[in-house]
């Protein structure tokens, strides 16, 4: 049986197009660029960067599934590299700061030695 959603014209404009992912894709990189411009906690500041990296990846699967093509799968995979790359070097860093300076604000870390 066919769904009624796609089967019924006076219902068309319930579906989504790529213009929805691109616009939810820009929504989130601007919540995390906000997020990243005002939080001071080194892990609020990596998840920002994450969320920026995943409204990327949004808009990246997008454009390919619109345009037909595999190349913004590819991309996203390599995002998701650097991404993994990035926690994994944020997340020992938050672990030095809070071992050694007993915090994790970024406006009281000057220099990354002690």
């Amino acid at each position: 049986m066919p769904s009624l959603l796609f089967s019924t014209p006076h219902l068309a404009w319930l579906m989504i197009s790529p213009t929805h992912y691109v616009r939810l894709s820009a929504v989130l990189f601007a919540i995390g660029l906000m997020g990243l411009m005002t939080r001071r906690n080194v892990l609020m500041i990596l998840l920002c960067i994450e969320v920026m990296f995943n409204a990327a990846n949004l808009a990246f699967v997008a454009y390919a599934r619109a345009w037909g093509n595999l190349d913004g799968h590819v991309v996203v995979f390599f995002i998701i590299t650097v991404a993994a790359a990035e926690v994994t070097v944020g997340l020992a860093i938050a672990i030095l700061l809070a071992r050694q300076l007993k915090t994790l604000n970024a406006d009281e870390v000057r220099l990354l030695k002690w």
